[in-house]
């Protein structure tokens, strides 16, 4: 009795009948647009990803710039998708979004760029928002408590510490706390 192969009739494995060889370049953009097709990526975050799987840096770098020319891949754009995400979405400020930016490998002059469209008053405004919204769940707790508790979430989101505490202690002004004894802040 004859086995059943798979249907290749011939007895080939499956290795067998996959197509040839791919070249470096062939691989590194097969690479590159499977990479591309689920989220943008900067040409650092795909280059590492070639690297990592054997592509030759100047193949790597050839096929990259290729991307770049034809504009699927563009840090600069990448780089103010990311910060009006993050700081609409996830209330993030400047520091946390350049943080984040160069990890990525995005060049500083781009992150610096970017951040740029991102001014002071709407980044304080932000503060507040993210403030208000986290309020409501610390009422009850003492005063320094939640002073403490705000302010760190603000300080984890990236916001300077004297912006943090100013929008801290105005939110709890509006609430009507006690805030005179503080001596942080005060416009």
């Amino acid at each position: 009795m004859r086995e059943y192969d798979g249907g290749g009739g011939s007895g080939s494995s499956r290795a067998e009948r996959e197509l040839p060889p791919q070249s470096p370049e062939e691989q590194a953009r097969a690479i590159c647009l499977r990479l591309l097709t689920g989220t943008p990526r900067t040409r650092r975050q795909l280059a590492d990803a070639l690297a990592k799987r054997g592509i030759p840096e100047e193949v790597s770098d050839e096929v990259l710039s290729r991307f770049e020319e034809v504009g699927l891949i563009d840090d600069a754009a990448f780089a103010g998708a990311w910060v009006e995400s993050r700081h609409h979405g996830r209330g993030l400020a400047r520091r946390a979004l350049a943080r984040e930016l160069r990890t990525k490998g995005v060049d500083s002059a781009l992150v610096d760029e970017a951040l740029g469209r991102l001014d002071s008053e709407q980044e304080e405004e932000t503060a507040r928002e993210l403030v208000a919204r986290k309020l409501r769940s610390t009422r009850g707790l003492e005063r320094d408590r939640r002073i403490r508790r705000l302010a760190g979430m603000l300080a984890r989101k990236g916001y300077p510490e004297g912006m943090a505490l100013r929008v801290v202690r105005q939110a709890l002004e509006s609430e009507g706390e006690d805030t005179e004894d503080l001596g942080f802040g005060t416009d």
